[in-house]
């Protein structure tokens, strides 16, 4: 199933329905697949054959996701460029892409054209603001792409050196949108609301909306206040969040004013959810709130914990069960394995590996990293983990976020969610430092809630009632923000850079 596919799937169900909105104004699924068609044509115009990669940069925008069908619908290649990188960091990715077209906002016009004469393979460029002009020519005859072939590169985080190109085939984003409409409550013509980038899960997250012929509701520009605005204006059902934001947003002066009723599914993902802060959420937002967990090589899909998982049959709700990142989809594998390939018995702790059709075809170009990550017949996340009795799964941390310390493993991720159990905390990153005593020690920073005040002793005698002496930080720092990357996660390297530099 090709991405044009969910397209035109959801322009049979109508084709004046609306499909892409924007402050009030909509693109119909037949606006959407004309506009295909003709972005198909011209690309096939410019040279570009089935296979090329093309890459999109852009802000959320109706029209520059439109375009995304476009490529498809040519047998080109997607490749999504963030535009909050900077300059250098996009044209790695280009290049890494051996991206031959190139369709941008006109907002980086300058980026563009200090990146672009750099690369030789890029020989079409065209400003969204003159795609009518770009798209006026004869028509052309162009094929579509074989079955199960890459339809998307997308770049990994590049934080720890060189990003990699994850190849993901159309069967890889077809098992990702069979999960989602299995797992989670869809009704027909759902509405779902992108405010995260659709660079990256608010943009896949699309595909099983828009083949149930629902509208995606665009926010150009991630605020609040608007985000509420648009769930009472568009009676929106379904909508994705990562931890951050639904942290600010359960602090949001508006929130319990603002009519939630229509929500059926606000899924939140992409880095670890405090349980007291999701355990707030239940009540503030309603129980619609739904956990995916997955990763760029294996999309969304890998576990889901869907809105009704969250409570216990008699309707309490399932304290043990919000620390967990819900139960493996049905057309996923997952086990966890030890570092000779070994898998272990429930409740052992290991790394999170994962089977099926969800995972990546490969790294781009990138034998040695493919090969390294499929050890053993399994990809590897790099999460650890463990699966409980009633197999729910736990993410403990990443591997590489792992402290010795004394001899004892510390988990990263388990000092965060005790932190972020105290009022005054907003946010935090827990991480290892150098020590001659204990070999690393665990270090915190904390961003401290608007108008509050951290206390450092205070906040270590709180994490060390519930999770001992061991974990507790010998250092807690208060920060007034956090170091973050282009989607909102806490860069811990960069943590640890500043505390090393300090």
């Amino acid at each position: 199933m090709s991405l044009t596919a969910y397209l035109d799937k959801g322009a049979s169900l109508g084709r004046d329905a609306p499909c892409l909105t924007m402050d009030g104004v909509s693109l119909s699924y037949g606006d959407v697949q004309d506009l295909s068609h003709s972005v198909a044509r011209a690309l096939a115009r410019a040279g570009v054959r089935a296979g090329d990669k093309v890459g999109i940069l852009s802000g959320n925008d109706p029209k520059a996701f439109a375009c995304v069908f476009g490529v498809a619908r040519r047998g080109a290649v997607w490749c999504p460029i963030n535009p909050r990188n900077a300059a250098g960091e996009n044209r790695e990715l280009l290049e890494l892409f051996d991206c031959v077209a190139l369709l941008h906002a006109p907002a980086y016009a300058d980026l563009v054209a200090e990146i672009a004469p750099t690369l030789p393979l890029l020989t079409t460029v065209v400003p969204l603001d003159d795609l009518d002009a770009w798209l006026t020519g004869d028509p052309v005859d162009y094929d579509p792409s074989p079955p199960d072939d890459t339809v998307m590169i997308v770049g990994t985080g590049g934080t720890t050196g060189r990003p990699k190109g994850v190849q993901l085939t159309d069967r890889n984003l077809e098992t990702m949108t069979a999960l989602t409409l299995m797992a989670y409550p869809f009704d027909p013509r759902p509405v779902y609301l992108a405010m995260a980038p659709l660079t990256h899960a608010a943009g896949v997250l699309c595909f099983p909306v828009m083949a149930m012929g629902g509208e995606v509701v665009v926010m150009p520009a991630p605020d609040l206040g608007s985000f509420l605005d648009l769930v009472e204006r568009h009676r929106v059902t379904h909508t994705f969040l990562p931890p951050t934001l639904v942290y600010m947003l359960l602090a949001h002066e508006r929130l319990s004013t603002t009519d939630l009723t229509s929500l059926r599914c606000f899924w939140y993902g992409a880095a670890p959810m405090s349980p007291a802060r999701l355990e707030q959420a239940l009540t503030a937002i309603g129980p619609v709130m739904a956990q995916l967990f997955g990763q760029s090589e294996a999309p969304m899909m890998v576990s889901m914990l869907a809105p009704a998982d969250h409570f216990l049959p008699d309707g309490t709700i399932a304290h043990t069960r919000l620390a967990s990142a819900g139960r493996p989809g049905p057309l996923v594998t997952v086990a966890i394995m030890d570092d000779e390939g070994t898998l272990l018995p429930t409740g052992s702790r290991g790394e999170i590996v994962v089977r099926g059709s969800l995972v990546m075809r490969g790294y781009y170009k990138n034998a040695a990293a493919t090969e390294e990550a499929s050890r053993f017949g399994w990809h590897h996340t790099g999460d650890i983990g463990y699966l409980d009795d009633d197999g729910y799964l736990y993410v403990v941390d990443r591997a590489k976020d792992m402290i010795i310390t004394g001899g004892f493993n510390v988990y990263s991720a388990e000092v965060e969610q005790a932190l972020m159990a105290h009022p005054s905390v907003r946010d935090c990153g827990v991480v290892g430092l150098p020590d001659e005593k204990w070999g690393e020690r665990v270090v915190a920073v904390v961003q401290p809630h608007p108008d509050t005040t951290a206390d450092p002793e205070e906040l270590a005698a709180f994490v060390k009632q519930r999770i001992g002496s061991v974990k507790t930080p010998k250092q807690i720092h208060i920060w007034p923000d956090l170091p973050r990357s282009t989607v909102g996660k806490v860069l811990k390297t960069a943590i640890k850079s500043t505390l090393r530099s300090g």
